[in-house]
């Protein structure tokens, strides 16, 4: 997650009050999708405001492809990549958009490529306050326009970034274009340089998770959550100055409502794609006491078909562990899943070990989130396949 400011002082305290404003707007996505938690406060001339609209209302797409006039939303791409001389990678690249009270809109985004031939990770964040994009949803007489998202950002130590070109996510129905490059001196403290044109085309209807797309949160609010999760790739990736065409599969999120905080414990999301066409993806939510508030997942079948899992149709087991040489940090590094009802046995380890991401200046937090090696059985036959998986929470205790 990232930070920006202007020429004088004036702008450089409303950015900071936008970086405090998008770790409240991200902080409950955990138990919906893959996100960090809530560490920092919004301030106080800055009160949620909901938008005083009847839900659930059906979602309808692909007008609800676009933004929307809620306290939280985010548009998350996550998905693998080969290049045409054999090297693998995998990649993130998400918007987060808060709107809290008459503070204007405000925007975070993050971007991240591992290596995976290479045995390295790289990433950078941007986050601005304001932008062009106008709403159109369906309860202001919106049209399905789908989304064009850009965030440029400022960078306080590098005057340049002025001139920085934005990082761009745009689609409706299914497809989608992500473009994004590091700068200069965001390639420097990425310790790399890498940028992402890619084209995207989903193969199946979207997902609705939870209650036809409906996740009721109790007190903490509630949220509008579906997914593309199966994306045919095909584009460039730009690594250290040489153009590289790739071909892949891409996983997309999306999710709205007013909602600001729910999981005080973190969370940890599975995203999987197998080689018989088939998807899974489980949410485990923890609260601050350890407990499980959130437990669900979705399996889509190779038609398309989406059926929601509660708690009690799977088992996620973490095997191994992988402690952080920058945070600290213990996370799991090794999972066991059992889908009794699909035959389905899942072990996932890491492609990199270190796919951590500190988005402090930014969204206010430290979270894993990487691609992994699957090793997979359905009634018992070996089955191939591609994944990711985020972790919250586990440095959430750090300063």
């Amino acid at each position: 997650m990232s930070g920006s400011r202007s020429t004088s002082g004036r702008r450089l305290g409303a950015l900071t009050a936008s970086a405090a404003l998008l770790v409240t707007a991200c902080a409950g996505h955990g138990p919906i999708l893959a996100n960090p938690a809530l560490v920092l406060p919004a301030p106080p001339t800055a009160g949620p405001t909901p938008t005083a609209i009847p839900d659930p209302i059906a979602i309808q797409l692909p007008l609800d492809d676009g933004p929307h006039d809620r306290l939280t939303e985010w548009w998350y791409y996550t998905g693998h990549l080969v290049a045409t001389d054999g090297r693998h990678f995998g990649f993130e690249a998400v918007i987060f958009r808060a709107e809290r009270g008459s503070v204007p809109t405000t925007w975070a985004s993050h971007l991240a490529l591992t290596d995976e031939s290479g045995n390295r990770f790289l990433y950078a964040q941007r986050s601005q306050i304001g932008g062009p994009v106008s709403l159109t949803q369906r309860h202001l007489g919106g049209s399905p326009t789908g989304f064009a998202l850009s965030v440029k950002g400022f960078d306080p130590s590098d005057p340049s970034s002025l001139l920085r070109t934005p990082w761009t996510l745009e689609g409706s129905g299914g497809r989608d274009r992500i473009t994004a490059a590091l700068s200069t001196q965001e390639a420097t403290r990425a310790g790399g340089s890498f940028g992402l044109a890619l084209d995207l085309t989903s193969q199946k209807p979207a997902a609705l998770h939870g209650a036809n797309g409906w996740i009721d949160f109790g007190p903490a609010g509630s949220s509008y959550y579906y997914s593309r999760t199966r994306m045919a790739i095909s584009g460039s990736l730009m690594l250290e100055g040489a153009s590289l065409a790739v071909t892949g599969t891409g996983w997309f999120d999306h999710q709205w409502g007013d909602f600001i905080s729910v999981g005080g414990g973190g969370w940890d999301w599975f995203a999987v794609e197998l080689a018989d066409r088939t998807e899974l993806t489980l949410s485990i939510v923890r609260a601050a006491d350890g407990t499980l508030p959130l437990v669900y997942g979705t399996y889509v079948n190779a038609a398309g078909q989406a059926t929601n899992l509660d708690r009690a149709a799977f088992a996620v087991t973490a095997s191994e562990s992988w402690v952080s040489p920058h945070s600290g940090a213990m996370y799991p590094a090794a999972w066991h899943i059992e889908v009794p009802s699909q035959g389905l046995v899942i072990d996932l380890t890491p492609t990199v070990a270190d796919q951590e991401l500190d988005t402090r200046p930014s969204t206010g937090v430290i979270y894993w989130e990487g691609s992994q090696r699957v090793n997979a059985t359905r009634s018992g036959l070996p089955l191939a396949g591609e994944a990711y998986v985020e972790l919250t929470g586990y440095a959430a205790a750090r300063p």
